[in-house]
């Protein structure tokens, strides 16, 4: 079989995979959200990969697909196996989005059965002379692969059909979703037989292999690994009833850049990642990105184009120009309304049928002279949904043909058989207007086809009889439910279940003057002609490549098992606090300062109760007992609540309301942030929050005496955000004039006076040590939102900014993985007391042994 010594046959494969007609441009960036991953990977001591990149200039791009672009047939004679390119095939095509010297090697599975005894040769020849890796799977996982789970469960359930009986779809069958997985490992082994991890581009395509990703990069940690889905994403309210849904979606984030068709899908995808995963994500310049374990995944919005050269060229050929005089003859006196469907469910026929139906109906002048010619393509799956919806088409299209049509006129014909390619283009040149009438479909790209086609070729318009020069025409009728939809702006948009609309759609479409045609068709043509395939290959994969420039700045390391399995990425200097590291230093020094947060840091966010824990106060006053430290809770909470909370904490320092008030101890009164005492601000703000409250379910505010917050942790998750940032906006300007600051936090909205930060009780604090002559050695700093990195800069500027004779041991602490001002992270609350138990288990036993020694003098 293939192996990594292999490679070396790859350089002596053929480049050359067609003769289609390139179409140069430069790139214009247009309805294109780009990905760009800047703060990705790092090392790791199993990944494959060093530290450094490699000097090899030399990468190929790996595109994997279900299927390779290939047509393969044997010899029942010689029995030898005969292989060509699928001049059809998107992934053939898009090569020519590449540089000429741009090597592409393809792996997925052919459409053929190939004996296991054949397999190691076919193997050989096809990577030697079609630079294709192909993968055999058996075929009874294949079958339960591909027929079982592919077909009958995400197919349906992206296209929003669920299994409400068994009549109506299959229920989950964890066997299927095994093979699932199992064949997904074949394509990332045979991935890893070719791939030069630190050179080489990986490109997966479509739901047939979603959890690849997490397999590749479990294997190359560094991989350059884009994935594009062809088909819709569900709203959550759909995916998240597949049993599987946290696996895929933990799958997918393993990839650098994710693409889809378009923004819905990619919405609906972000908002599953928000509402199972808890991610948020960012819009940056344009660039859509999830922040995960470290990484940023981007998303990139781009729907696929067509390859306009070979239109053209079947709109060239000879047999193009004869099939268009046999229609043309077949058809004269009539317009024709052109359709091209695959026959499944989603596609709409049987709708598309009614609507003509109804026009027929409403308009006796159309009857003799319209003609809808269907072409159904013959059928990629099997099933009973599939055989209603053919018998369904059968019966409607005699039902019309046997009420308005008579000897010479049949107003609906429908071809079902295989077309050819040029028979195609024929029909399409032919067509007053092109119908896609599916009720879901993940792009479509007949109306693109059909555009093409009516804008024609000189040999095409000699054939139709169109003097040279003349301007072309198209009309478009497009279901909304098409990923296309969005964009052909001149095209007449329908809801297919709206068969009246569709009537009247198709109406305005062949009545529509001339002129409007024209400045339609020449809109629609600008844009397919300007994005198609090669435009969208090479936009992909620039953003992939500009995403994977800082693959090795940052460090990185595997976590979890089997499918929740994620990278960890770290910048170098942003590492896991150690306990042992910490205690070194803090045994040794003996002016310290520590400042903790409260909510997520010593009591976790997820807590009901929010009273601190037994353990908490316990470990907080054994450091608060060592004289050499000074330690304060930081929070943004009421003095009332923490000082009631903290009562047993007689030497703890408490600052409240994010350092408003202030309290060295709990023997000592409480500092007011000198500010002035004006909270008419509150009378304006608070209406505001409450019209808000009113509209979001699940929040409230919180009135303090120095702030107003707006929480709605307990609200939809996409809904409080949206109205967060709305209330925000709205805070800003009626505030606009008043000396508050308003700021979103995690869950949160907060208007408080200008110059109150947790920041600024860090500065206090160090700066009075260092006035009394006590200039702290060792500053601890733990926290886990935006409010607390004022605390870890402004902690840093006053200890290295003042005149110390040496500088303090700082230890700026985040809880978390994410962006921070912190050198330093701690997963979670967990992680935090033990660390602090380790430290007042430190200063006991430093205690214990100076109260020995002294003995000792004593009794020397």
């Amino acid at each position: 079989m293939v192996s990594r010594s292999c490679v070396s046959l790859l350089d002596l494969a053929s480049g050359n995979m067609m003769d289609f007609s390139h179409t140069p441009r430069a790139l214009p960036r247009i309805m294109t959200v780009p990905g760009i991953i800047s703060d990705l990977d790092g090392d790791g001591t199993n990944d494959g990969n060093s530290d450094t990149p490699s000097t090899v200039t030399l990468s190929k791009k790996i595109i994997v697909s279900n299927f390779l672009p290939l047509n393969a047939q044997k010899d029942l004679k010689s029995g030898k196996w005969s292989f060509s390119f699928d001049e059809d095939s998107l992934l053939l095509q898009m090569k020519d989005g590449f540089t000429e010297n741009t090597e592409v090697v393809y792996v997925g599975s052919l459409r053929a059965d190939v004996d296991t005894s054949e397999q190691e040769e076919v193997s050989q020849q096809l990577l030697e002379e079609f630079n294709c890796v192909p993968t055999f799977i058996p075929s009874e996982i294949y079958k339960k692969f591909y027929h079982g789970f592919c077909k009958h469960h995400l197919w349906p359930l992206f296209h929003y059909m669920l299994p409400m009986s068994p009549d109506h779809g299959n229920r989950f069958d964890r066997l299927l979703w095994q093979s699932y997985v199992t064949t997904n490992k074949i394509f990332a082994d045979k991935v890893m037989e070719v791939i030069n991890p630190e050179e080489d581009y990986v490109w997966v395509h479509d739901y047939h292999l979603m959890v690849l990703p997490t397999f590749l990069r479990k294997r190359f940690h560094r991989i350059k690994l884009g994935f594009f889905l062809h088909s819709p994403f569900p709203s959550s309210e759909i995916y998240r009833t597949l049993p599987v849904r946290d696996e895929i979606l933990k799958a997918l984030l393993n990839a650098d850049l994710i693409g889809f068709h378009t923004f819905d899908y990619a919405r609906h995808f972000l908002s599953c990642c928000s509402r199972m995963l808890g991610l948020d994500y960012e819009s940056k310049r344009g660039h859509i990105g999830l922040e995960y374990f470290g990484r940023t995944v981007y998303i990139k919005i781009l729907p696929v184009g067509i390859h306009t050269g070979r239109i053209e060229s079947a709109l060239n050929h000879p047999s193009s120009s004869i099939k268009v005089k046999e229609i043309q003859k077949q058809f004269k006196g009539k317009r024709l309304v052109v359709g091209v469907d695959d026959m499944d469910v989603f596609k709409g026929i049987s709708l598309k049928l009614l609507a003509m139906e109804h026009l027929l109906q409403q308009n006796s002048e159309l009857r003799g002279k319209l003609v809808l010619v269907q072409i159904v393509n013959p059928v990629r799956s099997s099933g009973k949904a599939v055989q209603e919806a053919k018998i369904e088409t059968y019966t409607i299209t005699k039902r019309i043909n046997d009420t308005f049509g008579f000897p010479g006129y049949e107003p609906v014909v429908l071809i079902d058989r295989h077309v050819p390619f040029c028979e195609k283009t024929a029909y399409y040149a032919l067509a007053e207007c092109c119908i896609v009438n599916a009720v879901r479909d993940g792009m479509n790209l007949i109306p693109y086809k059909y555009i093409v086609c009516r804008q024609g070729t000189p040999k095409m318009d000699e054939a139709l009889g169109v003097a040279p020069g003349s301007r072309h025409t198209s009309t478009l009728v497009v279901s909304e439910f098409t990923g296309c939809s969005p964009s052909l702006s001149g095209a007449i948009r329908v809801n297919p279940w709206d068969i009246e609309a569709v009537s009247n759609a198709l109406n305005v479409a062949i009545n529509m003057p001339d002129l409007e045609k024209q400045l339609r068709h020449e809109k629609h043509y600008r844009y397919v002609s300007s994005h198609d395939i090669a435009y969208w290959a090479c936009s992909f994969m620039q953003d992939l490549t500009r995403a994977c420039e800082y693959h090795y700045s940052k460090r990185c390391w595997g976590i979890g098992f089997g499918l929740n399995f994620r990278i960890l990425s770290l910048s170098p200097s942003f590492r896991k606090l150690s306990n042992d590291y910490i205690i070194t230093t803090y045994k040794r020094t003996s002016k310290r300062a520590i400042f903790l947060d409260y909510d997520g840091t010593v009591v976790a966010q997820t807590s009901i109760p929010k009273t601190p824990s037994p353990e908490v106060i316990s470990v907080l006053n054994n450091l608060c007992s060592d004289p050499r430290n000074n330690v304060f809770i930081v929070s943004g909470r009421g003095k009332k609540s923490l000082s009631d909370w903290f009562a047993q904490c007689e030497n703890l320092g408490i600052a409240a309301e994010h350092g408003y008030f202030l309290r060295w101890s709990g023997m000592s009164d409480w500092e007011t942030r000198s500010l002035a005492a004006d909270f008419d601000w509150k009378n304006t703000a608070k209406p505001v929050m409450k019209l808000y409250t009113e509209t979001t379910d699940g929040s409230y505010i919180e009135t303090k005496e120095s702030a107003l917050v707006w929480h709605h942790e307990d609200a939809d998750p996409d809904f409080g955000s949206c109205q967060a940032k709305e209330l925000l906006d709205h805070l800003e300007n009626v505030l606009a004039n008043d000396p508050v600051v308003v700021k979103r936090g995690q869950n949160i909205v907060e208007v408080k006076p200008q110059g109150v930060t947790k920041g600024f009780v860090a500065e206090k604090v160090l700066s009075l040590m260092i006035a009394n002559g006590k200039p702290p050695d060792f500053v601890l700093c733990i926290g886990d939102d935006r409010s607390d990195e004022d605390m870890f800069e402004s902690m840093s500027n006053t200890a290295y900014g003042s005149s110390l004779a040496s500088a303090p041991a700082i230890f700026a602490c985040t809880v978390g993985q994410k962006p921070s001002k912190a050198r330093y992270y701690l997963d979670d609350t967990v992680d935090v007391l033990a660390l602090l138990q380790c430290l007042a288990d430190a200063s006991k036993s430093k205690s214990s042994s100076t109260e020995t020694q002294v003995s000792f003098d004593n009794f020397v």
